[in-house]
């Protein structure tokens, strides 16, 4: 067995089993390593304190598969693990009879660096690791034998892959392709999603419990959906009873699927408004027109990739806040969300406030809002909160 020797007095955040381990604390490292070799990380004085994944050209240059010495990272590893992860979630998706869904949510799961999830009767994952991409074959096999489905789909086009050293890739894996739109139910919502080509795995799963907040907030509302992707929450708030919805993305094809999707529910196309434009240009013509909405929907992709860009990006939040607030009503309401990791929910909350006083308006926040249940977050790992919302009223 390798071994990578940690410093002196870099050991804490192991002994509270985060399963990272930076370069910087790394002393030296002993025997025959590969790049995505299993290795035993340990103190100075040879106390062991994890077993994880090599990977010597990212920053984070061991991910830890386990905290107990035993467990040996084969096979039957991978399908305990996928087996827990799929049992933990068996209540949620039979309760709110979910066909789309998060299956491993990586770190979270106890398997960094991989994401699966279900569409249907087919799997999509995404191998974001160096130590997942070794152990790619492994996890297709005990998927496999865990849950027979049609397919299994790899959405490896990550540029995450690239600080690992990886080529993006997308394949099939097992099974059958795809079909160019898959078909999923979110309860009494229905969704085309496209898993060739769509953002992540093909839709925003980790959103629909904060879709579900459109009921008794969209009401005979006019809404406003920026970034709206495939339309998702337009969706949830027509079904709320919305009586006008306007989607804004920069993306054409996206917003072809909306209007699929609007078919797909059954809902009154003539209530939908699609516009193709950048929603930080569309704010502002909305508010040289003085154009007016009852609930506006915030939900931009990632903003920051690292701390350099954190003060790049609350500007650009801090920019589209501070319009919406100004384009509602009296009483309206704000969906404003960040799935940037790097900012905090404390400083998202302070750029929504610094938008409201420079906007001149009351502002309450009504509930926080947080990724779908199936998208948990390990104690262990509070990096694995990433998404973070608020619902305000604005008067």
């Amino acid at each position: 067995m390798a071994f990578v020797i940690v410093k002196p007095k870099r050991d804490k955040s192991l002994l509270r089993c985060h399963p990272w381990v930076f370069s910087g604390a790394v002393a030296k490292t002993r025997g025959q390593l590969q790049p995505g070799d299993t290795v035993d990380v340990v103190t100075p004085q040879g106390n062991w304190l994890g077993r994880g994944a090599y990977s010597p050209r990212s920053q984070i240059c061991v991910r830890i598969w386990t905290f107990d010495e035993d467990e040996a990272i084969e096979a039957p590893f991978f399908h305990r693990r996928i087996e827990r992860a799929a049992a933990n979630r068996r209540e949620l998706v039979e309760r709110q009879q979910l066909t789309g869904y998060r299956l491993v949510n990586a770190e979270s799961d106890g398997l960094p660096g991989v994401i699966i999830d279900r569409y249907g009767d087919y799997l999509v994952c995404q191998f974001l690791t160096l130590g997942a991409e070794v152990w790619k074959d492994t996890i297709v096999q005990q998927l496999q034998a865990l849950m027979p489905v049609a397919g299994i789909y790899e959405r490896s086009d990550s540029p995450v892959r690239d600080k690992e050293g990886l080529p993006r890739q997308t394949s099939v894996l097992a099974g059958n392709a795809p079909p160019a739109t898959i078909e999923f139910h979110e309860g009494a919502l229905r969704f085309w999603v496209d898993v060739h080509n769509g953002h992540k795995t093909g839709f925003y799963l980790d959103q629909r419990d904060n879709r579900r907040q459109m009921n008794g907030h969209a009401d005979a509302a006019e809404v406003l959906n920026c970034f709206a992707y495939t339309g998702g929450f337009g969706v949830a708030a027509l079904k709320a009873g919305a009586r006008r919805v306007t989607n804004v993305d920069l993306s054409a094809a996206a917003l072809d699927l909306s209007q699929r999707n609007i078919l797909l529910n059954d809902l009154n196309p003539d209530q939908v408004e699609h516009v193709e434009a950048d929603v930080f240009k569309q704010l502002r013509y909305y508010r040289d027109a003085a154009r007016r909405f009852d609930l506006i929907v915030l939900d931009p992709p990632k903003f920051a990739d690292s701390r350099a860009q954190v003060s790049r990006a609350s500007r650009g939040y801090k920019d589209i806040n501070l319009l919406a607030i100004k384009l509602l009503r009296e009483g309206g309401y704000l969906f404003t969300f960040s799935c940037s990791g790097l900012i905090e929910p404390e400083l998202f909350q302070k750029i929504v406030a610094d938008a409201a006083l420079d906007a001149g308006r009351e502002v309450q926040i009504v509930r926080r809002l947080n990724q779908a249940a199936d998208h948990l977050t390990a104690l262990n790992f509070p990096e694995g909160h990433y998404l973070k919302g608020l619902l305000c009223r604005v008067w």
